[in-house]
Order: structure tokens, then sequence, then C-alpha cells
């Protein structure tokens, strides 16, 4: 049944010099080509800036607390950094700030030759003690002489009071508690007298092993363990990710052999399922007509297992479970020709992927472009984030003496050259780093910038989705347009789609790309107001943002459906984006019945087909790395790991990309060849000069043929 005037549009007509994928076409969508290509050189050109200006060392290695990183310069002998206060840290409130400003916790830090290996700390009679006498002048500030004289002790933020390191915990050279060893901690160093309350409250909670800092360095110690058990376990993952791979690849090729079984077993399943539900219904609802209470009786209640002891319950999933059955009954039987042609569309499938292998390794190059996008757009944010000059001025530790008040975080210095001797009025100067430069030109439009490189990086990714679905469909469509198969599929067809994509279409592709990237940075402007407002909305600004976060993401989708088949259109005829996209809408809702049963059952066997790869490897990898299966001769025993767990997540994890990959393949196969398939019925009548290209399996389920296939069978 056609939809025609529904949605009437134009048929395709006949073309006798049509045979495929055009040959001859010109450049489509030019003026959305330069714009692309203007953005893809400001985003150059925005790279460049962040890698003149940005300088990646402050958040990739230690640094102390006047700015100089470790290692480095005039800290070339001290590799490594300690943190004074370390509980600071870890319970710092803006973690991802801390994280792009180097892991400068609010307290002070030193960089150190070696991390100390015992644990000390300050009592009263420190008070009295010259500094000198009590303090590690390599544990202090670099600019603080603890000889010089008018310094009185304790100086709490120029040198540290207490130690607490075990050296097996370096980790990226900062100098981290092994929480393992807190019963070394002696009881005499909790609750000294007389020292500052946050010093007493950090040795209390190294102590007691509790709160943020302990959860978070065992945080560590799992992680150093994870990657151990990856360490011993890789290539058996590597191995589960193959058999993921290969389970894939055979699931595909031989679906032209069991689609048919496995879709009727599928429908004849969910038809059992339904009819087990009806007959238990109804025996539940047998089973509580004689002592069961009315729902008037019960009333509302949040108890929702006293609803299941009432016979009526039972009578409404009764009613709605066979009304169900019924409507999903009769859909079957008067779509059972559609169904037909859909598994038939989809053992077409299966048998144009078995002519292009090469199709089925498409999805890695279009995860290396992926994966450069990312690693770029990563990289510029890195980089533009730490862009900037350090500042340092002169603070005073005490800042009590005139001399040190008249100075104090309003000199600049320079911490290479800096000397407390220079201040004679204020012996407790030290040189400390404020903040980076943010007054420059660059500085000042850093967000600019980066909202920049978010939306740069999601047209680019979704260019780079366009082009995969593009080059593909253009292969399918060889195969599909070649009148006897395989003989007339052309040499190399997806390198000769590539090709044809990127030298006459990129301009339609970034069209739909960008149509698609502002409807997606809208979605995240929604989810950025709703986040930061979420505490002061009402009942009503809440469903009102729920509905506008809904209509978005349904007309994304929508648009991803649009998008899919207009690049199908494009591949095969060449035209523009537009024009592309109402022609393939107005094929599709012309079939509209068609397109509903394809799509649903193609998706019930993907999902099938996903369900089986994934938990099949998923079963098979339990069984193995829980020493379940000892495979005769392997060196490998689940006993070395820490956490079994974590190689059975990966491989799961791993094969649903994997199967996600190839599907996703295949699901373009099968779009692309039933859009063909359409245009074929609107094109042919099966004439002499009109043939059908469609296989003969689609022109039986039709009862169609053609007729010179017909004279053929006469002569004979």
């Amino acid at each position: 049944m056609s939809y025609s005037f529904l949605f009437p549009g134009e048929p395709a007509e006949f073309d006798p010099g049509f045979n495929g994928p055009i040959k001859k076409r010109g450049c489509t969508d030019i003026i959305c080509c330069i714009l692309f290509m203007a953005v893809i050189i400001g985003y150059a050109a925005v790279g460049i800036l962040a890698w003149l200006y940005g300088d990646p060392r402050h958040v990739l290695y230690p640094r102390n607390s006047t700015g100089w990183f470790c290692g480095t310069g005039p800290n070339k002998d001290r590799p490594n950094l300690f943190y004074f206060d370390f509980l600071k840290c870890a319970t710092s409130v803006n973690v991802m700030a801390t994280a792009l400003n180097g892991f400068q916790c609010p307290t002070t830090q030193v960089c150190v030759e070696s991390c100390p290996g015992d644990f000390s700390a300050l009592f009263v009679d420190a008070y009295f003690k010259k500094p000198a006498e009590v303090f590690n002048q390599s544990l202090c500030v670099p600019s603080v002489d603890l000889k010089a004289p008018g310094l009185v002790s304790p100086i709490w933020l120029a040198c540290a009071s207490y130690l607490f390191f075990f050296s097996l915990l370096l980790v990226l050279g900062r100098c981290l508690p092994d929480i393992t060893a807190l019963g070394n901690i002696p009881d005499n160093f909790a609750n000294v007298p007389g020292l500052p309350s946050t010093i007493n409250d950090t040795i209390n909670v190294i102590k007691n092993g509790t709160g943020d800092v302990v959860n978070g360095f065992n945080a560590r110690e799992i992680g150093v363990r994870i990657f151990e058990d990856f360490a011993s376990s890789w290539p058996w993952i590597l191995i589960g990710l193959l058999i993921a791979m290969v389970v894939s690849m055979l699931f595909l090729l031989l679906l032209r052999f069991t689609a048919p079984v496995m879709v009727w077993v599928l429908i004849i399943g969910l038809l059992g399922a339904g009819a087990y539900g009806i007959w238990h219904c109804y025996w539940e609802y047998e089973n509580h007509r004689q002592n069961s209470a009315t729902i008037s009786e019960i009333g509302f209640t949040t108890n929702f297992q006293v609803y299941l002891q009432v016979q009526e319950t039972w009578l409404a999933f009764l009613i709605i479970i066979s009304v169900a059955e019924a409507i999903i009954l009769l859909t079957i039987i008067f779509l059972r020709t559609r169904i037909l042609i859909a598994i038939a569309l989809i053992q077409e499938s299966s048998k144009a992927i078995s002519h292009m292998m090469s199709a089925l390794l498409y999805p890695l190059v279009t995860f290396v472009l992926l994966l450069v996008c990312v690693a770029y757009w990563g990289a510029t944010a890195l980089y533009l984030a730490t862009s900037g000059n350090p500042i340092y001025r002169v603070v005073a530790l005490n800042s009590t003496t005139s001399g040190c008040q008249s100075i104090n975080g309003t000199v600049s210095c320079d911490p290479q050259n800096f000397t407390s001797s220079a201040y004679p009025d204020c012996p407790s100067a030290s040189c400390i780093f404020i903040k980076y430069n943010d007054e420059g030109l660059l500085q000042r439009n850093i967000f600019n910038l980066q909202i920049y490189n978010a939306v740069a990086f999601l047209w680019c990714v979704n260019f780079v989705i366009a082009l995969g679905q593009c080059t593909l469909a253009g292969a399918f469509a060889s195969y599909y347009w070649a009148f006897s198969k395989p003989g007339d599929i052309p040499m190399f067809p997806l390198s000769a789609s590539f090709i044809r994509s990127l030298r006459y279409h990129v301009g339609s592709l970034a069209f739909g790309s960008l149509i698609l990237t502002l409807v997606q940075v809208v979605r995240i402007i929604l989810e950025y107001i709703d986040h930061k407002t979420r505490s002061a909305q009402n009942p009503c600004a809440r469903f009102l943002m729920c509905c506008l976060k809904c209509c978005f993401w349904c007309l994304e989708k929508f648009i991803k459906f649009l998008n899919r088949n207009a690049y199908i259109m494009i591949a095969i005829y060449g035209k523009n984006f537009c024009v592309s996209a109402k022609n393939a809408f107005m094929l599709l809702m012309r079939n509209i019945v068609r397109v509903v049963v394809l799509d649903k059952v193609t998706d019930l066997l993907l999902f099938f087909g996903k369900l089986l790869v994934v938990g099949g490897v998923g079963v098979l990898s339990f069984f193995f790395f829980s020493g379940r299966i000892l495979l005769p001769g392997n060196t490998f025993r689940s006993e070395t790991l820490n956490y079994y767990w974590m190689p059975i997540i990966t491989v799961i994890f791993g094969s649903y990309l994997i199967a996600h990959g190839f599907f996703s393949v295949y699901n373009m196969c099968v779009d692309t060849l039933f859009l063909c398939f359409l245009e074929d019925l609107e094109r042919h009548d099966g004439s002499l000069q009109k043939p059908y290209y469609m296989s003969k399996n689609l022109m039986k389920i039709l009862n169609k043929s053609n007729k010179a296939a017909k004279t053929d069978r006469k002569k004979k």
C-alpha cells in the first residue's frame, strides 16, 4: 500500500543511463564547504595560539608554592614535591580547578630530593627554640633562610610542621602517604598541645584513618592494583576482544541463512511470552476470586504488594495483556508480507557485506579520525587552560610588623633571584606564586576560545561520522545497482565512494553536521542552565525545562535520522543536502509502513546479535578470569588478580564497542539497500526497458519479475 496521497512528492522517474552511484557529479553546498574550511583554519589557529602561550607542564609536572617546577631549573636536583598539609589536597572543593592548576593544593609545597621516610611533629618545646633547631631547611620554602636573624618560630606556612610519607607511593612525582601504615603513627602525635587546630585535625585524621584524605589515597591504592591486574591479564583481554570480533563477523555473514529462522523464532517467542502472561494472570485471578478484598476497600497505599492480592488487579492485567497480544497478532498477520520483505533485505545486506569485507574494517578509519579529533580538542583545551605567565608577589608569613604590612601582597618579585634578606624590615617575607596572568588579550578571551574549541570539536566529530555514513552508503549502493551480481560490482567500491565523498560533498556533509551540532549545543546549554538553577527552580520551571530537554532530544534523534538518509541519497545521486534530505524524506513517507517494519525487525535482530556477542563473551570471560576454566599449559592464574572483575568488565565493554562497530556497518547497509529498493520499485516495472535490480527473492515476495527472465525461461 502506498501513502503518496499523504506525502505526494515526485516519485523517481526512469533514467536509462542510471546504473548506480552517478560518476559525473559536481561539488555541492560550496558555501558551507567554505565555512567549514574557515572554521578548520580558525581551529588550527586557536591550537597554534594555545601551543605558543600554554604550558601543560603546569598540569603534568609538580610545582612548588613559588611556581617553580620540580626537577628543572633551580630545582634540578629536587624532582619530588612534598605537601605540608595534604588533608587540604584531598578535601579541596574545586577538584577540576585544582587539576588544571597542577595540583596546587591550598597548602605550602616544596621540592625535595627524596621524600621523607619518617613521621615527626612539633611539640610545645618547639616554640622556645630557634627555627634552625626545629625545622629542616630542605622542607622549607626556598626563599626562607632559617639562619636569618629575627625569624621567630614556629613559621607554619614556610616550613613543614609534621611529616608523613612512605616511599612506595610516588604518584607523578608527588609524595603521597601510604594509608596501610597508619598503625605506625605513635599515639603521642595526636592532639599535641599548642599546635594549631588545623594541624591537630590533620594528625587525628591520619591517626584514625578516617575522612576524605584516607578515601582519596585508598582510591589511589586501588588504582595501582587495577593497573597491576591489567598488566598481567592484557593478553587474555585481547584474546577476548578478538573472539568478540570473530563472533560479530560470523553473525553478520550467517544472517543470509539464519535471518528468517531468527526473526520468526523471536516473533513466536514474543507471542508465547504474551500467551504465558495471559494464562498466569487468569490463574492468579481465579486464585483470588474467593478471599480477596476490592480496590475500593483497600484504597490508596504505597505498599504495592497489597494490590497483587486483589482480584481486580489481575483482571486488569489480563485485559491489558490480552489486548496487546491481539494487536501484535493482527499486526503480524496483516504485515506478514512486509516482514518477509524486511527479512529478504536483511539477507541481501549480509550477502552485500560478504562481497565487500573491507566495509567491516571501515569503522577503524572512523575510530582513528574520532581519536584525532578528541586528542586535538583535549590538547587545545589543556594548553588554553594553562596559558599566561605566572605572577609572583612578596607575601609576609608574619604580617604583624609595620614593615611587613606595607609590602604584603603588593610587591612583585622574581622567585629565582628573591632573598628574604632584601627586606630587612620583614624577615618573614617570601616570594609566593599568586596566579597566572589573565590581563592579556589571549587570557581575557580564554573562555570564548574554549567555547570555540568545544563547538568546532562537535562539528568535526559529526562530520567524521557523516563521512563514514556517506562512504558506506556509496559502496553498498554500488552493490545494489549492479544488475548482474557480483560481476557488475565496480572495483574497490569503498575507496571510490570515499574519494567521491571527499572530492564533491564536503560541503553537504558539513551542512548536515552543522545542523546537528547546533542542536547539540542547545542541549548542552539547557543542561548547563538546569544544573545551575536546579536548587532555585519551582515545579513549573522544572516542568518547562524537562519539556524543552525532551523536545530537543527528539529533535536531535529526528535530525540524525534525516541526515543518515540524506547522506545515502547524496552518495547515490550527488545532489546537495537540502534536495537529498527532501527526496529521502518523501520517499520514506510514501512507504512509511515498510520503514517502520524494517526498522523494528532490524533493531530486533541487531539487539539479539549484540546480546549474543556481549553476553557470550562476557560469560566466557567470567568463567576464565574467575578460575572456573583452566586451559592446559596456561601460566595465567586468577589468584594473581586483585580484582578479577576488572578484566571481565573491560572485555564486556570492549565487546560491546566491537559489536556496535560491526553492526553499525550492517545497519547502514540495510538502510542503503532499503532506499535503493524503494527507488527500484518507483523507477522500474520489470519490462525489457525497465528491469528490476532487486534480488529474485524480493521479486518473488512481491510477485514481480523481469520480462527478460521470463523470455529466457520460455526459450529453454
